[in-house]
């Protein structure tokens, strides 16, 4: 009877996973269906060859490089970059800092950049108190919006806290 009934509770989870209806199949075959493309743009740039040029249909975040090794204890961690903005919404610059199994982050949410703008520093801090030194921090640049921003001179730094 242990048996029948095992049997039976099997057949009702299979049958109830094949009976799942598809909503929407994304394709993708054309990497231009994401709405997302990051570029290289040598004609608008602050300095170097160029910047980073990222055009986006949906609210995205973009990762622009992790960085570990960093000896920050007592200090304030500052993430800065040269914006330009041709957005229906605003962009910020976002910091994920990793210390032992906790992962903490700091958003520019005060210094954004929004609309149509030419180049624009911007920044957001992280401060480290005695003791804690990062393993990883993560730099992003998160778009919550649709449209063009341009990214260049992206610079890490440490000072002392105030």
């Amino acid at each position: 009877m242990k048996h029948l009934l095992l049997i039976v509770i099997i057949l009702t989870l299979v049958s109830s996973v094949t009976m799942a209806e598809d909503l929407k199949k994304l394709s993708l075959d054309d990497a231009a269906s994401i709405g997302t493309t990051i570029q290289t743009d040598s004609e608008v740039k602050t300095e170097g060859r160029s910047s980073v040029r990222i055009t986006t249909k949906y609210p995205t975040t973009v990762c622009l490089g992790e960085i570990s090794g960093l000896d920050v204890e007592s200090a304030r961690l500052l993430y800065t970059a040269s914006v330009k903005s041709d957005l229906d919404g605003v962009a910020f610059l976002e910091m994920w800092v990793h210390i032992g199994d906790g992962q903490y982050f700091s958003r520019g949410m005060m210094d954004p950049i929004k609309g149509k703008s030419d180049w624009k520093p911007i920044q957001t801090p992280f401060l480290f108190q005695k003791g804690q030194n990062p393993d990883l921090v993560l730099l992003n640049l998160v778009i919550n919006g649709k449209g063009t921003v341009w990214i260049d001179d992206v610079v890490l730094s440490k000072a002392p806290l105030k």
